[in-house]
């Protein structure tokens, strides 16, 4: 029952962020859409970690170079996440207050990501046809 109510927690926490995400696009005081291409870095930060996780394997306690490459590129995917909204709105693109709304989506999102991590990757225990 811990994984249901873990499931229900990560999936409120992603509406949050997205909700943010939407805010900082469609008020009519800000009324651009440019921070939406911040889904595509949603949807390409877990790629590499997840990757990594089927290529390497386990039983090796010491540090392995494809699972910290991953890494390395999940940091660049989230950094560049975290520095787009910001260049957007130095660029005046899009206005600071929505780029304040977009970073606190950001993260609300990442934070979201990170737990899901956390609660379904570390046992292998769980499964979705319980």
């Amino acid at each position: 029952m811990a994984g249901i109510k873990a499931l229900i927690s990560l999936s409120f926490g992603g509406a949050i962020g997205l909700m943010f995400l939407m805010l900082g696009c469609a008020l009519p005081v800000y009324d651009k859409y440019w921070p939406l291409f911040l889904l595509f870095f949603y949807i390409l930060s877990p790629l590499p970690y997840c990757i990594s996780r089927r290529v390497i394997d386990d039983t090796d306690s010491a540090s392995n170079a494809c699972k910290e490459l991953a890494i390395f590129l999940t940091t660049g995917i989230v950094i560049s996440a975290f520095g787009l909204p910001v260049v957007f709105a130095r660029a005046e693109v899009i206005a600071w207050g929505a780029c304040a709304l977009v970073l606190t989506g950001n993260i609300v999102i990442f934070g979201t990501i990170l737990g899901f991590f956390l609660v379904f990757g570390s046992n292998d225990d769980f499964s979705w046809q319980q």
